[in-house]
């Protein structure tokens, strides 16, 4: 981690703040766009007042639901198992990658 991004002087700490700030930013964006299709499903009639809450999935429903639940704590376990400096944190992960999709 260069210095100028080394805000807490711990690679760490570091890495915990970017998960926060990751995990915040998604749940703020998906929070705002759930409320406003719920509202506009409303108001259009094809969902009644607290119906969204009261859904409970069926059996393949739930299997996607549990793969989209995966990948998302996938993603934020990139955040805090990524190496390299701040310029290229996931170059090292990249490569491998690469290789191994070369090697397929």
């Amino acid at each position: 981690m260069t210095e100028e991004f080394d805000y807490f002087h711990d690679r760490d700490t570091g890495k915990l703040f970017d998960l926060v700030l990751q995990l915040g930013t998604e749940l703020h964006v998906t929070d705002q766009r759930l409320h406003a299709m719920e509202a506009l499903l409303v108001r259009h009639g094809v969902l009644g007042a607290g119906e969204l809450d009261a859904l409970r999935p069926a059996e393949d429903e739930q299997r996607l639901l549990d793969t989209r639940r995966e990948a998302a704590v996938a993603r934020l376990m990139r955040i805090i198992t990524e190496s390299g400096p701040a310029e290229h944190p996931l170059r090292d992960q990249w490569e491998a990658a690469l290789e191994k999709r070369a090697g397929s």
